[in-house]
């Protein structure tokens, strides 16, 4: 619901060349293919930060990103403005916005597929709490699939968007603003619950590491 509220115009802005309705789903697909290739890799990159940095304190790093995400949650918005004037991904954004724009301007499915890869850039609060996760996850491999499926996830969406022409209301897009900081707080306290080692089931499972001559083995409770 966030992304059809927030990326559905985008959507509709997207180029078409299409003769046909199945031409045109095949194209929308392999834009939000392009998309979500881009996760996946960002997936993976942050994947090898976590299995690298994080590995040996996954539990404390998973903690402390569930209270990033805590935090930027509840930073007054007038704040957040401030802050990202100093950002330094403004030069990056810029550069996305620029690419964007020049391959709006162009048609066939390889600039379609690049200008998804290029969308998987723009900023999103819903794709950077994802990221988060991935960086908990901390395996190259489970980040990137991780990434992967969040943007599968999001592809019958907008491609309904983009058959259908329909936009959600202002109204009802200003009602989703105020829901998307719900999920991801619960967000947030699944990644503290995962850190603090209850012995839930899927939740919080128990981790035991078991300290050899030779090698540290872990051991993970995660289902009866």
């Amino acid at each position: 619901m966030h992304c059809i509220g927030m990326c559905g115009p985008l959507m509709l802005a997207v180029p078409s060349s299409a003769q046909t309705r199945w031409k045109f789903i095949l194209e929308r697909t392999l834009y939000n293919f392009g998309r979500t290739l881009t996760y996946g890799i960002m997936g993976a990159l942050l994947g090898v930060v976590g299995k690298n940095v994080l590995l040996n304190v996954q539990q404390d790093a998973s903690i402390v990103l569930g209270l990033i995400i805590l935090l930027t949650v509840l930073i007054p918005l007038g704040l957040k403005s401030k802050l990202e004037k100093f950002s330094p991904l403004n030069a990056v954004y810029t550069f996305v916005r620029q690419k964007f724009s020049v391959l709006l301007r162009q048609r066939g499915t390889v600039a379609l597929f690049f200008l998804g890869m290029v969308n998987g850039l723009l900023p999103c609060g819903l794709v950077y709490t994802a990221l988060l996760g991935a960086v908990a996850v901390a395996d190259v491999w489970y980040s990137a699939l991780f990434m992967i499926v969040f943007g599968i996830g999001t592809i019958p969406a907008l491609v309904a968007v983009s058959l259908t022409g329909k936009i959600l209301s202002v109204k009802f897009r200003s009602i989703l603003t105020r829901v998307i900081p719900v999920f991801s707080i619960m967000l947030a306290l699944i990644l503290i619950l995962r850190g603090m080692n209850l012995g839930i089931p899927l939740i919080s499972p128990k981790i035991t590491h078991e300290v050899t001559h030779t090698e540290t083995k872990t051991e993970i409770e995660c289902c009866e």
